[in-house]
């Protein structure tokens, strides 16, 4: 009986928590992990072969073209390129509000245009915005700059609007992801690709432990705030991720899904 060769599924952001949680549940594809830091990579690869798990790494950073471009190639050399996974990016807290825009959108588009050259039947990029980026209305002074954000006055021009708040920039940021998703959706799917992306909630990776630590009244807000009356795991988000890239969700292109136990509805409804 034939053995069907195992699709391999890029996994950036690998090291960090929802990175991991999505390595877990795809023990039938060759992963290659990927995150800024070489010895988290390595850490991460080592910890999933000890498992049992086919993985390989590399670092990368996601805000230089050469970088993304040395992945795209590792990635094709492991053979039957199946999809990507873009888990990785920073939030707020890293407080320098041309760092969130430049790793949280500019490198996403980066990423999609490297990986739109090898894209082929079947496979699937799933980006990560959040459920912030669905609070920041559509608006055509930020959304040209936010959809075209490597161009040279992008930054300067979302930076108007975001009163020197990383936190306000990661919402703009994110918004901007979904941007993206809409505008690549018809070029992937001329290749028979998909492009899909996720919008968590408040979810329990070490980045939100660190913030319910650091903001416990804004956090139990959101608990509060949540339908479903608990924070996310990452284990949710790797289970949704998993159907995403199969060929059960073989039909869903474009669409952003959110995995955020109701809270955006709250959200919008309390801002107006």
């Amino acid at each position: 009986m034939a053995t069907t060769k195992k699709k391999t599924m890029v996994i950036i952001g690998g090291a960090g928590g929802i990175g991991t949680a999505c390595a877990q549940v795809l023990k039938d594809y060759k992963l290659v992990l990927t995150d800024y830091a070489t010895q988290d990579v390595t850490k991460a690869v080592e910890k999933l072969t000890s498992e049992g798990f086919d993985a390989v790494g590399i670092a990368c950073d996601i805000t230089k073209k050469d970088d993304v471009a040395k992945l795209m190639e590792f990635s094709i050399k492991q053979g039957n390129f199946g999809g990507l996974i873009h888990t990785a990016g920073v939030s707020g807290s890293a407080q320098n509000i041309k760092k969130v825009f430049d790793i949280d959108l500019v490198g996403t588009d980066i990423i999609i245009d490297a990986f739109y050259k090898v894209a082929t039947k079947d496979s699937v990029l799933v980006l990560f915005s959040s459920i912030m980026g669905h609070t920041i209305p559509a608006n055509p002074e930020y959304d040209d700059a936010l959809l075209n954000p490597q161009a040279e006055s992008s930054f300067s021009t979302v930076a108007k609007f975001v009163n020197d708040d990383a936190d306000i920039m990661y919402n703009f940021a994110k918004r901007g992801v979904l941007l993206l998703l809409k505008k690549n959706a018809f070029r992937f799917g001329q290749k028979g690709a998909r492009i899909v992306s996720v919008s968590p909630g408040v979810i329990m990776t070490p980045m939100g432990i660190k913030a319910a630590e650091e903001h416990p009244e804004r956090m139990n807000m959101m608990k509060q705030l949540t339908p479903l009356g608990r924070n996310g795991t990452p284990e949710d988000i790797a289970e949704v991720v998993k159907f995403l890239i199969s060929h059960k969700a073989q039909f869903i292109t474009g669409s952003d899904i959110l995995i955020d136990g109701g809270i955006v509805t709250q959200l919008l409804k309390k801002a107006s």
